[in-house]
């Protein structure tokens, strides 16, 4: 088995999940009282949220650099960062590091085709729905046609994610506003809505829309066991 490195901690609450996910999944692969050989760095979020919030991603990308290079120090084969959004500077911590890094964005893609899925809603932060390095990664490498909610929709995804999500608050009211921003996005055209922020699969849930989910916190623990697991 491979040794599965972790960049999480943005937020914990999502990262927990990358946690269980993984080791259910190695029990399964396994049997017994197998469980994946995993080493986590789980930053302070604080400094972080910060920084790119005020658009220092030079600062970002630094600080998880340092992050990361601890991880494949301390003998990680590979490395998840454990959230979508600072996939924006995936590519400078990819160059950092001489592990592979496994990108949350290609893991969903890959579902999606697989599925036969070729137009998608996008729901996460202003900065993974907005900028190019998410949907641009998309559309470029796999042909996706991606489609985001509109402006004012963009802000309440937003704002539940860091008022009330990051912080562990839950709220069915949210849910329900996510749930009508899905549904536009549908009507638009999309054949299904990638959950492109690792904590809106605890607010909303396959049994409660027709509206295909594609959740990319399980997405992309799952295809870090099959990493685990490759010969």
């Amino acid at each position: 088995m491979k040794k599965l490195g972790l960049l999480g901690g943005m937020s914990w609450e999502s990262t927990q999940d990358y946690y269980r996910i993984i080791n259910e999944g190695i029990k399964e692969r396994l049997g017994g009282l197998h469980s994946a050989e995993i080493i986590l760095y789980s930053v302070d979020f604080d400094p972080i949220d910060k920084l790119h919030h005020r658009g220092d991603w030079s600062g970002t990308e630094s600080v998880l650099i340092k992050a990361a290079r601890s991880i494949e120090k301390a003998g990680a084969d590979f490395l998840l960062i454990c959230t979508n959004t600072m996939h924006k500077v995936a590519p400078g911590i990819e160059k950092a590091l001489s592990i592979p890094l496994l990108h949350i964005a290609d893991a969903t893609a890959e579902a999606l085709i697989q599925d036969g899925i070729s137009c998608v809603g996008l729901l996460g932060t202003a900065f993974t729905m907005e900028q190019e390095f998410y949907r641009g990664r998309l559309e470029e490498k796999f042909g996706l046609v991606v489609l985001i909610p509109e402006e004012n929709d963009r802000k309440t995804v937003h704002r539940v994610i860091y008022d009330e999500l990051c912080l562990g608050n839950i709220r069915k009211d949210s849910a329900g506003d996510f749930y009508k921003i899905m549904g536009k996005m549908a009507e638009k055209g999309a054949e299904a809505v990638i959950l492109g922020c690792t904590e809106i699969g605890q607010l909303v849930n396959q049994r409660d829309t027709k509206i295909k989910l594609y959740d990319t916190t399980e997405i992309h623990a799952r295809q870090a066991v099959e990493s685990a697991l490759e010969d």
